[in-house]
């Protein structure tokens, strides 16, 4: 690989760290290095949630803008009697993705053990069993041990995380980058770089840039970290589903990579408020920022819990185009991740009481 610039070494800490719903202290971590140096105050929510506050206006609106900590991924339930591992998904898995792929189990002492998805081979399934998705019940973990003994001598228990196994990359067209958990550690680099976009200018508002717990396993680290910063108006960004690849038809999607920040108007999860989403168009319209409108019914992202909130949080997702999520390895833009960067810092200096309340108030 070449050498990294600052942006792509902050983008391949953040997607190798290994963070599931639950465990997310590591790119909490990573994320919190990079965004302290820009924040005037890091605090938590009593689920992990990062909240960075950045003061523009200390009377101004607050505006929430949230990336989510965790990735997709597993956790042991059980060793059999073999040492082969017996897991549970943790998030949205199809099993298709999940055969034969490394993962890594982290023990309780932070020792990694690689292991592989295993399942009976074809050449012993019947014709008809050959042609279904296998159950996950099916599905099990090789680490190489021998006995169950010898794998917990390992250090492995129930409950440990599993996190796919995989290294960031910079692609031929270098402006494609590859990697495991872009969702959702590229929100949280949009939040870092945000904070970092507005460290020396002006605007009327308070900042929080949170990276959310618990995301994939219901949008529940979003209900504790909004209850705890109140704020006026909250953005979720989170990845959107690319329809720019064989065999999805423009029914099912239309985004492409790099054509721009999706501004999703509905998902499973709450409809985009529209006076928020005139605000944030106008906005991308009049400094050119390309965009791309989305609609995702089968998912959601943090602004479904953020919305909800309280008396009510006016709020929508804005998304980057990604290829397979919800597997071993996704692809995204990077032109898609500056323009996004670009879209919120420039909603963010044009927002302040007056903007919050038209927006609320029509």
């Amino acid at each position: 690989m070449a050498e990294l610039d600052s942006t792509l070494k902050m983008l391949k800490e953040l997607t190798d760290a290994n963070g599931i719903a639950g465990n997310e202290r590591a790119p909490r971590e990573v994320m919190k290095k990079y965004i302290e140096p820009f924040a005037d105050e890091i605090e938590y929510d009593n689920l992990g949630s990062l909240i960075a506050k950045k003061v523009g206006d200390a009377n101004g609106p607050k505006i929430m803008i949230a990336g989510h900590l965790d990735e997709v991924g597993f956790i042991v339930s059980q060793i059999d009697e073999k040492g082969f591992i017996k897991f549970q998904t943790v998030g949205g898995w199809w099993s298709h993705v999940m055969l034969s792929q490394r993962v890594t189990i982290t023990t309780r002492k932070g020792e990694e053990i690689i292991g592989v998805i295993g399942s009976k081979p074809p050449h012993i399934l019947p014709a008809e069993a050959r042609k279904k998705v296998v159950d996950m019940k099916e599905l099990f973990i090789d680490i190489g041990a021998t006995s169950k003994e010898e794998a917990i001598n390992w250090g492995i228990r129930p409950g440990d995380m599993i996190t796919p196994y995989f290294e960031f990359n910079v692609m031929k067209n270098e402006k494609m980058l590859l990697a495991k958990a872009w969702d959702n550690r590229i929100g949280c680099a949009i939040a870092i770089d945000v904070l970092r976009e507005l460290n020396n200018v002006k605007h009327s508002n308070v900042v929080y840039a949170v990276g959310n717990v618990q995301e994939e396993v219901g949008l529940r680290g979003a209900k504790t970290s909004t209850y705890k910063i109140q704020p006026d108006i909250g953005f979720a960004l989170d990845v959107g589903v690319a329809g720019d690849t064989p065999g999805i038809t423009p029914k099912e999607s239309t985004s492409k990579l790099g054509d721009g920040p999706q501004i999703i108007i509905y998902d499973a999860s709450m409809v985009g408020h529209k006076g928020l989403r005139d605000f944030v168009v106008d906005i991308a319209e009049e400094n050119n920022i390309p965009y791309q409108f989305d609609a995702t019914p089968g998912g959601g992202t943090d602004a479904g819990s953020i919305h909800l909130t309280a008396n009510g949080v006016p709020a929508m997702a804005i998304g980057i185009a990604t290829r397979y999520i919800h597997s071993h390895a996704s692809i995204l833009h990077r032109d898609d991740y500056k323009n996004t960067v670009k879209l919120v810092v420039e909603v963010i200096k044009r927002l302040d009481r007056d903007a919050v309340d038209k927006i609320i108030f029509g």
